[in-house]
């Protein structure tokens, strides 16, 4: 069986930097247009994993048939719970998104879901019915809403969702990221450091992603033959603002002692914690190891810069349009939970 082909061999392939092949297939950085091609090109012909390029260096070859792809099919409508701003996977995700379902003739609009829409389950004033072919959702959590989207009779598409549909399942197409496999390494690397004493930081029944990040972190733990103190589980819901830094600082102050290492269920969580440490005169690496996840601009420029788990998100964007076109196309196929592989990328804050 052929192993399976990585970013070295390709950049090995073509006596490039494997930073420069990562910035052409994850679509970032700045590269001259003719390296980015030829990049592509080369993980084409290798057979790279879940190539998210296919199909647009193949329009670059064959601008006739793109242009015969971009017959107009109708809209799809994007629900969003929150603003996405550029620290989020969602805003090059989106980016890729809309590439690729313009290729296929569907244009894309979005429409921002408030706190008064979710408890009327209204759709927003600005969703038109009479071109609209499919709804994605991102960072949708409310059950009763999502329930709702889903009786409208549209393809539904969710990238995460409320963690309430593990026991009450909606009639939609899931996507997630892989959400255990780089937790259970660390747990696994970390040990053979010494290291055992670890901790979850983030609230657990927030969405699927945050759920089974935590149970990838107590599924690791049990497979590692560790104990799991149940006080270094910092798990509470609060809101994502002054108030959870205010739960995490106060929680802390209580502890009689910390563990080694805490894996933390994103980036945000990750830095509000260091912050809330270092009030406390505790640091990070040397006091505590740090784990986040979604590998966002600020895990890169915070002192320690933050060990992540790195999300795919072009890859992430077309598997989404791929989901929500062949809903369209196939409405009768059965409903799908999607995963796209995470990579592990270690810095300064767990040395």
């Amino acid at each position: 069986m052929a192993s399976r082909v990585t970013l070295q061999d390709i950049a090995d392939a073509l006596g490039v930097s494997r930073n420069t092949v990562s910035k052409a297939i994850n679509n970032t950085g700045v590269l001259a247009d003719a390296t980015r091609e030829k990049v592509l090109q080369k993980a084409i012909e290798m057979g790279y994993k879940q190539f998210s390029y296919a199909n647009s260096i193949e329009d670059i070859h064959n601008p006739e048939a793109a242009v015969a792809q971009q017959k107009a099919q109708g809209e799809i409508a994007l629900f969003m719970g929150n603003f996405l701003d550029s620290s989020h996977f969602a805003s090059t995700m989106l980016d890729k998104f809309q590439h690729e379902i313009s290729l296929r003739g569907y244009s894309l609009s979005l429409h921002r879901i408030n706190s008064n829409d979710i408890h009327t389950l209204s759709l927003p004033l600005s969703f038109q019915h009479a071109n609209t072919k499919a709804i994605m959702c991102i960072e949708m959590f409310d059950q009763a809403y999502c329930e709702m989207l889903s009786s409208l009779g549209y393809p539904l598409l969710m990238i995460d969702a409320p963690v309430s549909t593990y026991w009450n399942p909606i009639n939609a197409d899931i996507l997630l990221m892989n959400n255990t496999s780089n937790i259970f390494t660390a747990i696994h690397d970390f040990k053979k450091r010494g290291i055992t004493k670890i901790g979850f930081v983030g609230q657990a029944t927030h969405c699927r992603s945050f759920f089974e990040r935590f149970m990838a972190f107590r599924d690791a733990m049990y497979i590692n033959d560790l104990e799991i103190n149940e006080k270094f589980c910092l798990t509470e819901v609060h809101p994502h603002d002054t108030m959870y830094r205010e739960y995490l600082l106060n929680t802390l102050k209580e502890l009689d002692e910390l563990p080694e290492f805490f894996i933390c269920a994103n980036d945000f969580v990750a830095v509000d914690l260091i912050l809330g440490l270092k009030a406390l005169g505790i640091h990070c690496p040397d006091d505590i190891k740090i784990l986040g996840f979604d590998d966002s601009p600020e895990s890169k420029i915070i002192t320690p810069s933050l060990s992540t788990c790195h999300i795919h998100s072009q890859i992430i964007g077309y598997s989404a349009a791929n989901m929500i076109v062949s809903r369209i196309e196939q409405p009768d196929l059965n409903y799908r939970i999607t995963y796209s592989e995470t990579d592990l990328i270690l810095r300064d804050s767990t040395k």
